[in-house]
């Protein structure tokens, strides 16, 4: 499994800013291939799907930029991912 992570910020005041182009590409991500089932874990919003066959999660975190990798590392610890 891939995970790809998309930052921003939550918020309306954020929404199509530059502070959010990590969200806006997994938007696109999302659509181009199909995603669908958005559900709240890890402290993200999350999409499963397959990109060329491989597995992947997408996650947007729901926490501000600066804490975003409490959500990572729940998810990397979840499905057991490694780094590389």
């Amino acid at each position: 499994m891939k995970l790809i992570v998309g930052l921003g910020n939550p918020g309306s005041e954020y929404a199509k800013t530059r502070h959010n182009i990590g969200f806006m590409v997994v938007d696109r991500i999302a659509t181009r291939h199909g995603f669908t089932g958005l559900r709240h874990r890890f402290h993200a919003g999350v999409l499963t799907g397959l990109i060329a066959e491989v597995p992947c999660l997408l996650m947007q975190p729901t926490t501000y930029m600066n804490r975003s990798g409490t959500a990572v590392a729940e998810a990397l610890a979840f499905y057991k991912l490694d780094l590389a």
